[in-house]
């Protein structure tokens, strides 16, 4: 009843069901593995609201080289938990982050050198403010930092991917992304490779920062992707099987239709007729 199936065009049917259902399948597990990277991104944000700050040197090693280089950048399961630093805002190096979104206004994320007593010194993410009058790039007037020692608590930021420009305008630095690796060349220290999201310091920070947001991934469409492809796969199987055994029932005239003609039993035609 099923032959057929060894037939060279079934066979090829069969090959190609089986990759595409194959590379579904490996479609899915890829989104398996985003959704438990992101899952466990999601956990440490979480945790870092909850937890107390550590000290610097759980999240970060020093930069080891001189000024103009960033160290290496925050190991991956120390992101997003909170860290505290002791030392001296170097308002001469502030750097303005255009382009930053903050309930739904544009603005920017004021960054400041924190100068630690050791000569490094750590990026620390002060908060976002609007633009002055005149549009989304003109540059905002940036409250002044308090002076002497400054203790800072904060989460762990790694760089941001891209090495966009850095420029000097009216003396100040400004960029669109926060790579920290592009932004120590511009600066007079060696820094930590990650910088920080302040949530509160000692003196206080001055009110008209806004708290930059920290979002939770998506983890939730990865999730939704994973089903999507392994419910391909099935089908793809599915299908298969289903047109095959309806190409059999169909041979055996059982869909219903007309049973094919066997003419080998027909009667031979005589001569007369």
């Amino acid at each position: 009843m099923y032959r057929f199936l060894l037939s060279p065009r079934w066979l090829g049917a069969l090959a190609l069901t089986l990759v595409a259902a194959a590379v579904m399948v490996w479609l899915g597990n890829w989104q398996l593995d985003r959704y438990r990277g992101r899952t466990e991104i999601n956990e440490r944000i979480d945790a870092g609201e909850r937890m107390a700050p550590a000290p610097l040197a759980d999240a970060f090693r020093p930069p080891a080289g001189g000024p103009g280089t960033a160290g290496p950048a925050p190991a991956k399961d120390r992101v997003w938990t909170r860290v505290t630093a002791t030392g001296r805002y170097d308002t001469s190096n502030t750097v303005l982050v255009r382009g930053r979104t903050v309930d739904s206004r544009v603005g920017f994320e004021v960054l400041t050198p924190l100068v630690l007593a050791d000569g490094t010194a750590l990026l620390v993410d002060r908060g976002w403010i609007p633009p002055a009058p005149g549009g989304a790039t003109a540059q905002p007037a940036v409250p002044t930092p308090p002076g002497g020692d400054v203790t800072v608590n904060g989460r762990v930021h790694e760089t941001e991917s891209g090495a966009g420009a850095v420029d000097r305008r009216d003396g100040r630095l400004e960029t669109r992304r926060i790579a920290v690796p592009r932004l120590a060349r511009e600066l007079p220290y060696p820094v930590y490779g990650g910088y920080l999201l302040l949530d509160e310091q000692t003196p206080a920070a001055d009110p008209a920062f806004k708290a930059v947001p920290v979002g939770h991934t998506n983890n939730w469409q990865n999730f939704g992707y994973v089903v999507q492809w392994w419910l391909f796969a099935a089908m793809a199987i599915f299908g298969y099987g289903w047109v095959a055994r309806r190409e059999a029932r169909r041979a055996a005239g059982l869909d219903g239709g007309p049973a094919p003609l066997d003419r080998a039993a027909e009667p031979t035609p005589s001569a007369s007729a």
